[in-house]
């Protein structure tokens, strides 16, 4: 950990290290693994001097996003997620629809 961090962020980073190494990921790579992740929400909150761009684009932490761009990738949202989305913008026969037709019928 760096010079300066606070109890709460050593906790948060053995708590990463431990998870990852749970997880059969490697001693080193979960080292890296929480102590970029500890500098990442220690640049989010201000707490270091320096922090690069890419550290603070987003106003949420990881945390506090719980998980809003997960499905992003590859296969795109979940059944759920554009049913949701359906729900939110009034779709009729929704509940019946499957993925394709609900993404058709949201406009993805």
């Amino acid at each position: 950990m760096p010079r300066g961090a606070s109890p709460k962020r050593e906790r948060q980073y053995e708590h990463i290290k431990d998870n990852q190494e749970k997880r059969g990921v490697s001693a080193v790579r979960a080292k890296e693994i929480a102590a970029r992740t500890v500098n990442k929400e220690r640049a989010r909150s201000g707490e270091s001097k320096t922090a690069s761009k890419t550290s603070t684009p987003h106003p949420k932490s990881a945390s506090q996003r719980g998980g809003q761009r997960s499905h992003s990738g590859a296969q795109g949202p979940t059944r759920d997620q554009l049913y949701a989305e359906a729900k939110k913008k009034g779709v009729d026969g929704r509940s019946k629809m499957n993925k394709q037709q609900l993404a058709h019928a949201v406009g993805r």
